[in-house]
């Protein structure tokens, strides 16, 4: 009987983490997305227009691939994967105090 607990303690764990990954992660990457974009050599006004709809698809990639993988170490580690390149291409933006 133990066991049964631990594993669906276990199991709700796991779904709180993805739930999670899922809310902010996504969040996270499609800011990334969105502030990175402004790098791109286009207008500012194109620029923001650009990333705003990229978050949109950024974050639902991110919510479709949360529930995708095996288990939820996998999914924080492609949120992981993705969002290094993202903070490289966004350093520029930062660094220069963005397009104000």
């Amino acid at each position: 009987m133990k066991s049964l607990n631990l594993r669906r303690t276990a199991g709700a764990a796991a779904l709180v983490s993805r739930i999670a990954a899922a809310l902010f992660g996504g969040y996270a990457l499609a800011a990334l997305a969105s502030v990175a974009t402004l790098a791109l050599p286009m207008s500012k006004p194109q620029a923001v227009l650009t990333g705003m709809l990229l978050s949109f698809v950024v974050y639902a990639g991110a919510v479709i691939w949360v529930f995708a993988v095996r288990n939820a170490w996998r999914a924080w580690a492609g949120l992981l994967v993705v969002a290094l390149p993202l903070v490289l291409a966004a350093w520029p933006v930062w660094l220069e105090g963005g397009p104000w």
